[in-house]
């Protein structure tokens, strides 16, 4: 039976501290450079100016590196598409405390699901043990229709998939829409196929997505970096279908604590069928983008729109659009 956890009104759930990026370095506090005791006094000045001198010279950006983003608060209600073995929604549920989530995958049922990944059933039981939060099967990213109610007003209720409309009467539910390293598998070895494929898969996902927005709501799309990922042109393509570009951060899987980067194909099995080997996606490079409707208030976001948004001086953080 699903357990609701119980709040305060108004409180907000506890989070466990942010993990650390898994490549920071920690900045010393000293000045390294410790003398003998007779020395001391005489060179107590100087020590304390190359103390000062260390701690100015710990950047902003370097800062931030140690504390991942987290695009999303545990009230948001969230919606991840091709979530793949489950375990980043289990992370959500488990580790961030989010109470509304719809954990949605392309397998047509359960047995399909645990075909390709068969340690996802645990994750499928911490998932709907949390009241709120449902994994629904055959829920295909470029062909999904809205999460919505017919009404403008929001509904406490979970609405089931389909039952919104493309009206303009319709108003979505999500605050949050995430989809965690989209592919459609190897269709292809070319490259250059492989690209538009993917682009297609894309702009196919945003246009299904969009309806389920809130009104203030985001989606956010994580890649790979490098090629062939940067070929796919995610700013452009998210654009051209009606969203404007709010900013991208570094992915850092260690803020999930017990999500596994799950490939497309499902699991590697090797000769004799057995589950093992293989690397892990959650080691590479990745970068989250965050994406909002167009005909949100600019002023919401900070960002006065036609006009381009401020580099910062921060490598973690591309807001450029």
């Amino acid at each position: 039976m699903a357990k609701k956890r119980k709040l305060a009104p108004g409180a907000r759930p506890n989070k466990p501290a942010p993990a650390k990026h898994p490549r920071g370095r920690g900045h010393g506090h000293g000045n390294g450079n410790a003398k003998p005791q007779q020395n001391q006094n005489q060179n107590q000045n100087q020590n304390q100016n190359v103390s000062k001198d260390t701690s100015n010279n710990t950047s902003p950006r370097q800062q931030r590196h140690a504390e991942p983003t987290i695009p999303f608060s545990a009230e948001d209600k969230i919606l991840l598409v091709g979530d793949g073995d489950l375990s980043f929604a289990a992370s959500l549920v488990e580790h961030h405390y989010c109470l509304d989530v719809t954990a949605t995958v392309l397998e047509s049922n359960r047995d399909e699901l645990l075909e390709k990944y068969p340690h996802a059933a645990d994750n499928i039981t911490r998932i709907e043990e949390e009241e709120g939060c449902r994994v629904l099967f055959n829920i295909d990213a470029t062909r999904m229709a809205p999460f919505a109610s017919k009404t403008s007003g929001r509904t406490s209720s979970s609405t089931a998939l389909g039952s919104g409309s493309h009206g303009s009467s319709a108003a979505g539910l999500m605050d949050r829409i995430i989809f965690n390293f989209p592919h459609v598998g190897g269709k292809s070895t070319d490259v250059n196929r492989q690209v538009r494929y993917n682009q297609e898969l894309l702009v196919s996902f945003f246009k299904h997505a969009i309806p389920s927005l809130a009104s203030s709501g985001s989606i956010v799309v994580t890649l790979f970096e490098g090629e062939p990922y940067t070929l796919w042109n995610i700013r452009d393509l998210a654009r051209h279908s009606g969203l404007q570009v709010d900013r991208s951060f570094r992915f850092q899987a260690s803020a999930y604590p017990g999500y596994h980067h799950a490939r497309t194909l499902g699991v590697v099995r090797n000769k004799s069928g057995e589950v093992g080997g293989g690397w892990k996606g959650e080691d590479r490079a990745a970068r989250s983008y965050v994406f909002k409707k167009k005909d949100v208030d600019a002023h919401s976001s900070g960002v006065q729109r036609g006009k381009k948004r401020p580099r910062k001086d921060d490598d973690d953080s591309s807001d450029d659009e």
